[in-house]
Order: C-alpha cells, then sequence, then structure tokens
C-alpha cells in the first residue's frame, strides 16, 4: 500500500513538472510569437505625413513616396521612381468607355498631399490573424488557375476558379469588373475577382488585381481593391498590396486594400470598376491602372525572372478558397455576386471588355486558345455573353454541390 501511494505521488510529481515545463515553453513561443508581430509592425511602420480615419474605420498613413515599402526591397535600393508609364498601349483611352472610378471612402475626411501616397494601416490583430508572421500578407501555393484542376488543389484545401484562360506572348490585359459583396464564410476563406498576367512553365511569375473579400487579411467582410504578386509561385516572395517590398506606388489617390463603396445590388445598381496592367516597352515595369486615366503604380521589372520578357497566360474571373471541413461538405462561399452566370445582367457578376496587349503594344482581343474554366460547374460556372463579355461566380454549396 505505502509503494501504491508513493507511486502515485511520484506519477503526480512528474506529471506537475511535464506540466509545468509545457506551460513555460507554451508561454515562451507566445512571447516570441508577440515579438515577431511587434517587431514586424515596426518593420511596416514609416514616417507618416498625414493620418486620416476613413469612415469605414480604417486608418490611412500618408507616406512620403521615396519612404514606401518597395525600397526595402534589395533590388530596388537605389532604384529611380518611374511617375507615369512612357508609352502607354495605344486604344487604352477609349472616350466612348463609361468613367469607373469609384472614389474611396475615405477621401471623406481628408486627402494625401502631393509628393506621399496613401497606405492602409496595419494593425496587431492582422498580423495575428495569420498562421505566421512570415505568412502574412500572403497567398498559399496552389491558388493559381489551371485547366487542369487535379493540379491546383492541396488535400485539405480545394481552389475553385472560374475564369477566361487565354495562353499566349502578352504584355498586359485589361477589363472592366462588376463590383459586389460575396459572403464568405469561414474565417480563413475568401472570394477574389481579378486579372492574373502569369509568367513561366509554371507560373513562378504573377502580377495581380482585383477586388476580394478576405476576412483572414483584413479581419472583416467588406470589398476591398486589391494588388499580389509573386516570383516564385507563391512560395515566399511577394504579398498583397504594399505589405511588402515590391510594387511601388506613385498615385496619392488610391490606397490599395481600402473598401471600395458603392457595390452592385441584386437586381438593382451596378457598379464596376477598370483595371489595366501594361509592361512598359522602354522600362519594363509592368503597370497597373485604376480607372480610365489613374496609373497607380508598377511592379519593377528586376522582381522577375520570366515576366522580365512577357507574360505567358493571362486570366479573368472569379476564385474562391474552401477549407472542406464539415465533413468534406463545400464551403457555402460566394463567387461573384453568389448568383450562376445564367442569371445574367444585374443578378451574375461579369467582367466586360477583356483585352490584352500584343508584341505591337496595342490593345486587342485575346487571341486563339482562349477557353472558359470552371474546376466545380455545380458550384460556380462562366458562361460568354457577347463582344468579349462574360458572366461567371455561384453560390457555393448547394443541393448540386454538396
Amino acid at each position: 500500500m505505502k509503494m501504491y501511494v508513493s507511486m502515485s505521488y511520484g506519477l503526480m510529481a512528474l506529471l506537475l513538472v511535464i506540466i509545468s515545463l509545457w506551460c513555460t515553453k507554451t508561454m515562451a513561443q507566445a512571447m516570441m510569437h508577440q515579438l515577431e508581430v511587434q517587431q514586424h509592425l515596426k518593420w511596416l511602420k514609416t514616417p507618416t505625413a498625414k493620418s486620416i480615419k476613413s469612415p469605414d474605420g480604417d486608418i490611412i498613413d500618408c507616406v512620403h513616396i521615396y519612404h514606401q515599402p518597395a525600397f526595402n526591397h534589395p533590388l530596388l535600393k537605389n532604384h529611380t521612381i518611374q511617375m507615369r508609364p512612357s508609352l502607354p498601349p495605344s486604344g487604352l483611352y477609349d472616350e466612348n468607355e463609361e468613367s469607373s472610378s469609384i472614389p474611396q471612402l475615405w477621401h471623406q475626411n481628408g486627402r494625401c498631399p502631393e509628393d506621399t501616397i496613401p497606405i492602409r494601416r496595419t494593425k496587431k490583430e492582422d498580423v495575428l490573424r495569420a498562421s505566421s508572421v512570415e505568412r502574412y500578407g500572403k497567398k498559399s501555393p496552389g491558388t493559381i488557375p489551371n485547366p487542369t484542376p487535379s493540379q491546383i488543389s492541396p488535400q485539405d484545401v480545394e481552389y475553385d476558379f472560374a475564369v477566361v484562360y487565354a495562353p499566349g506572348k502578352y504584355y498586359g490585359a485589361k477589363a472592366i469588373i462588376n463590383v459586389w459583396n460575396p459572403m464568405v464564410e469561414r474565417p480563413n476563406e475568401f472570394s477574389a475577382s481579378q486579372i492574373w498576367v502569369l509568367g513561366g512553365p509554371t507560373a513562378q511569375d504573377t502580377v495581380e488585381a482585383g477586388w476580394h473579400v478576405d476576412r483572414g487579411l483584413y479581419g472583416d467582410n467588406k470589398t476591398r481593391l486589391f494588388t499580389y504578386w509573386t516570383n516564385d509561385g507563391y512560395n515566399s516572395a511577394g504579398c498583397f498590396n504594399l505589405l511588402c517590398p515590391g510594387f511601388i506606388q506613385v498615385n496619392k489617390d488610391i490606397a490599395l486594400g481600402a473598401f471600395i463603396h458603392p457595390i452592385s445590388s441584386y437586381g438593382g445598381s451596378q457598379y464596376q470598376i477598370t483595371l489595366f496592367i501594361s509592361k512598359d516597352p522602354k522600362t519594363g515595369n509592368w503597370w497597373l491602372q485604376f480607372g480610365n486615366r489613374a496609373p497607380v503604380g508598377y511592379w519593377p521589372s528586376s522582381l522577375f525572372h520570366y515576366l522580365s520578357d512577357s507574360a505567358s497566360v493571362v486570366e479573368w474571373g472569379g476564385q474562391i478558397v474552401n477549407l472542406k471541413v464539415n465533413g468534406g461538405q463545400h464551403t457555402s462561399t460566394q463567387m461573384g455576386s453568389g448568383h450562376f452566370p445564367e442569371e445574367g445582367f444585374r443578378k451574375a457578376s461579369f467582367f466586360k471588355n477583356i483585352q490584352i496587349v500584343d508584341q505591337s503594344n496595342n490593345l486587342r482581343a485575346p487571341g486563339r486558345g482562349t477557353q472558359l474554366v470552371s474546376t466545380k460547374n455545380t458550384c460556380y460556372n462562366a458562361r460568354y455573353a457577347e463582344n468579349f463579355y462574360f458572366y461567371y461566380g455561384g453560390p457555393g454549396r448547394n443541393p448540386n454541390c454538396p
């Protein structure tokens, strides 16, 4: 009996030691993570000339143009900013094309001064939501639209697309994109509508722009303007917006990651934005333009391997992430308006006037080989209308998409 009691006390003591060590290790890891977050926030913070509180809760910091994050990149230390494209593609300014520059909500409370750019302030909770500090502001490998769905989805997560896919030697892409506010079911899922300009045999290089709802990145369900780039297939290089060195912004009125307002309503008013990505034939930089006459900034050619020459694929369309939880059932995260393309205008999302830039620096319709690609037609789909116009999207989980 004494031996049994002695052994019990010994086991309890050992268990307490193990628990104590585990708690100490856990606390140390938590403290280390908090330190990493603080250091990352300090790294992101730059001297500001002015701060503006947006009505939607965002804080927009006006940062001197040469103090923006891009210049922390080792390849851009001595980079001289190019303020405008040197030779815009012909046909860019169509006087018959309706203007689509939706004003940003933060403009109601002020504007940034000359020689500054607006940067949406990153909060501590934004970084804490990421799986790690290193992955904050980054996409995961596998988020590239691909005509062969089996090549794009890991076991525990699925990326669904409904896109127009155009392989070829291209130097840019343009489209008018209908803006909506799709419902995103889970915190680490997202819904995006965008343009991809891809380079390399497995799309190692990408530059991207569009609108998205990304609860993991922003902590809310708002529709926001975004950009993205990578030069290693989303493994470690590149990021959204200005969350890492790379993209150089020159526009003082457009904040990347800012709330887009107003948005389209089902059966009601429709709102749209024009996005255009093109390669400068003189400098090789990839420019982003928002609206008809507003260059936002550029991705320097020196960041890329394949895109330093040209793109090999251009895509337009929607993308969602499905975490395959709850027994593997499909997410109810919506794409586009959340309605299938068959419902048409005022109900389904659309891209119109889709164009590419060719070797002669001319805007024109995509070439041969262009095709519609949907990874899961019963959940999300795409269909052509007319005149380089297509509808896309869907509700996600439904009786035909369990």
